[in-house]
């Protein structure tokens, strides 16, 4: 029996209702649970996140060493682009990367506080042509 019983990715920001905004556009997903210092949301997949309240966090430099990258979240998506321009819409922004030519199968980007989150792409079950 497992002792506990769900877990939720909580992300440590100064202002946690614009952030929640940020990911419930992203993920298509509603909100559960506000406070005056946090906010939970719940995407149609059952994918849990939280924003807290702090007033002195600093959002991860990655890819600068300096207060480098603490944690990220892997988002899987079915269309990289699509969903690239649906992130910079909302107000994050794609990370530098050393090598940008071609296509990626994932990207890097940080949400409108500065924390680092990854779009990868779905791998295909179809067949291979030729």
């Amino acid at each position: 029996m497992a002792l506990v019983k769900a877990g939720v990715v909580v992300l440590d920001c100064a202002e946690p209702e614009k952030l929640a905004v940020f990911y419930k556009e992203l993920l298509g997903a509603e909100e559960t649970d506000a406070t005056a210092n946090r906010v939970e949301i719940r995407g149609a997949d059952g994918f849990r996140l939280a924003f807290r309240r702090d007033v002195n966090a600093t959002p991860p430099s990655w890819p600068r060493p300096e207060n480098s990258l603490q944690a990220h979240i892997d988002f899987v998506v079915e269309d990289l682009d699509e969903t690239e321009r649906k992130v910079v819409e909302l107000g994050g922004r794609p990370l530098e990367t050393k090598d940008a030519a071609g296509p990626f199968e994932e990207r890097g980007y940080a949400d409108p506080a500065g924390h680092s989150f990854t779009l990868r792409l779905v791998a295909s079950t179809a067949p291979k042509q030729g």
